[in-house]
């Protein structure tokens, strides 16, 4: 009896148990997951359920709140922790005693010299000499006002108005009074003779500065000053 189990137990690939045995053991792991698996499917399914009827009743809740006028309580914000009070102040240092100064004492007063009165004070103070009587001294003869110079930036006037020069215009400077000395023309008599064909042919010939005749009004202006009215030029072109 001995030899044959050894020798079944020796034998490589057999199990100890009987082959009914396994089978019975797969089938109850089989029932277990099978069971394990209903369950959480079932808590999964009623947590959801739950979890729906949880939320249509918060949201017939709000509905209602609404529909009564009543806010929703909303969550109230954190109140603010009190600032901690500032720790007292650190007492004041003891204050340092007095210390006794010494009495000074006061020097003795110097003794009073006796005053000695000065013997020539009682002498009469002789009269002082009168003054000499100084010569009148003569008084400068007066200086003839000299008339004040004309500037040079000012242009003198002619003794006839119509031979003053070109300068006194307004908007005429030194390179457009050359350029008209070089054509003939020095004086404001000759601008104010001229014509509108002769000012025409004179602006044509003025190069770069053609246009500045009209828009300067020269010939108006030479027309006043060759008259002699500068008061009429004045108020019309300004100061001279």
């Amino acid at each position: 009896m001995s030899q044959s189990t050894t020798a079944t137990a020796s034998q490589p690939g057999t199990s100890l148990l009987p082959d009914g045995g396994v089978g019975v053991i797969t089938t109850m792991h089989l029932v277990l997951i099978v069971l394990v698996a209903v369950a959480a499917i079932a808590i999964i399914l009623v947590g959801m359920r739950r979890k729906r009827q949880r939320t249509l009743a918060e949201r017939e809740v709000a509905h209602n709140a609404r529909e009564a006028g009543v806010t929703e309580p909303t969550a109230s914000a954190p109140v603010a922790e009190s600032p901690l009070p500032p720790p007292p102040p650190p007492p004041p240092p003891p204050a340092p005693e007095p210390v006794a100064r010494p009495i000074v004492q006061p020097a003795p007063a110097e003794a009073e010299q006796p005053t000695t009165t000065d013997p020539l004070a009682d002498e009469p103070i002789a009269a002082a000499a009168p003054l000499e009587a100084s010569p009148a001294t003569i008084a400068p003869a007066p200086v003839p006002a000299t008339p004040p110079a004309t500037s040079p930036s000012t242009p003198a006037l002619a003794d006839d108005p119509a031979d003053a020069p070109l300068s006194l215009l307004k908007g005429l400077g030194p390179k457009l009074v050359a350029r008209l000395g070089e054509l003939g023309i020095t004086t404001v008599g000759q601008i104010a003779a001229l014509d509108e064909d002769a000012a025409t042919r004179l602006d044509a010939q003025l190069g770069p500065f053609s246009g500045r005749m009209t828009r300067d009004r020269w010939i108006e202006q030479a027309r006043f000053l060759a008259a002699g009215d500068i008061p009429g030029f004045e108020a019309v072109f300004g100061k001279l």
